[in-house]
């Protein structure tokens, strides 16, 4: 996987990163929108982490840390880049960044009905924890 380039994003990706995750990630989030993405680049510069192959946009992962737990969402790869070992790698970088940061347990938001997720995320060695519940209420 020479050809792969993991690097973070920058505030002139966000328009790339909103287009790529309404083709390329399940579901919609309330903060899928560029005020929220550029809140988050500009808390933390180093959370959202691209992979290009052929300088094209193949995947991603927000790899956030509040000093306390390491959570990971929108991993997300393109249909024609998957099961190349991109979410691998992904991972791989954003434990790498949680490492390097005194992370300790990651924590990953999956939806339920995605089972393809289910098998990456299982793959990478991430197990599902069934007593817990994601409680929301939008602001």
């Amino acid at each position: 996987m020479t050809d792969l380039h993991i690097r973070r994003a920058t505030l002139s990706d966000i328009d790339t990163v909103l287009r790529f995750w309404r083709e390329a990630a399940e579901g919609t989030s309330i903060s899928d929108d560029h005020a929220g993405v550029t809140r988050l680049l500009t808390r933390d510069p180093e959370a959202l982490l691209l992979a290009e192959r052929d300088g094209l946009l193949a995947g991603t992962v927000i790899a956030g840390f509040d000093g306390w737990r390491c959570s990971a969402y929108r991993l997300a790869v393109h249909p024609d880049h998957r099961r190349q070992g991109i979410a691998t790698a992904l991972l791989e970088a954003a434990e790498q960044r949680f490492a390097a940061l005194g992370g300790r347990r990651v924590d990953a938001m999956v939806l339920e009905a995605n089972e393809q997720a289910h098998h990456a995320w299982a793959a990478a060695g991430y197990h599902r924890e069934d007593h817990w519940r994601r409680w929301v209420k939008p602001l």
